[in-house]
């Protein structure tokens, strides 16, 4: 009998002056837009993971402040199924000249109107459904998360 495991991520739904930042990346074969966001690493708290993954997908040092929600979605051309951890929270500062990852092929600060016009560019359901969701209101603070008890 096969075990069955989600695929852990985490993103950041990022806010300045109205626009949100998203990252255009190449994706199976394909550019799609995304929150920054990936995959929680071993030992890692889902809040440093999401920092992490700010910084390595836009060289912006994100400060995690609120979780937006828990998302779960299955994805039927690989067969895997994303348990997905949104976070909101505050830019301190970008690192001008920081190599991003390399399937990263550019940022783009977009309105909720102009994500919305892209949605066939979207890597998966939950780009919006995240941004919805934030757009709401919708937040939980940080403490629901459970501390590592290892």
């Amino acid at each position: 009998m096969s075990v069955w495991k989600p695929s852990v991520t985490v993103a950041a739904i990022i806010e300045r002056d109205g626009r949100f930042l998203f990252v255009e990346e190449e994706a199976d074969g394909r550019r799609v837009l995304n929150q920054p966001a990936g995959h929680l690493d071993p030992g890692e708290s889902l809040v440093t993971a999401c920092a992490r993954e700010a910084m390595e997908e836009t060289a912006h040092r994100f400060v995690p402040e609120a979780l937006v929600g828990i998302y779960r979605w299955h994805y039927p051309v690989r067969d895997v199924t994303f348990l997905r951890f949104a976070f909101r929270g505050r830019l301190e500062g970008v690192e001008a000249g920081r190599a991003l990852d390399p399937e990263i092929i550019a940022l783009h600060w977009l309105t909720p109107g102009e994500l919305a016009q892209r949605a066939a560019l979207h890597r998966s359901p939950l780009v919006q459904r995240c941004l919805q969701d934030y757009l709401a209101g919708r937040h939980f603070p940080l403490e629901v998360l459970s501390k590592d008890f290892s």
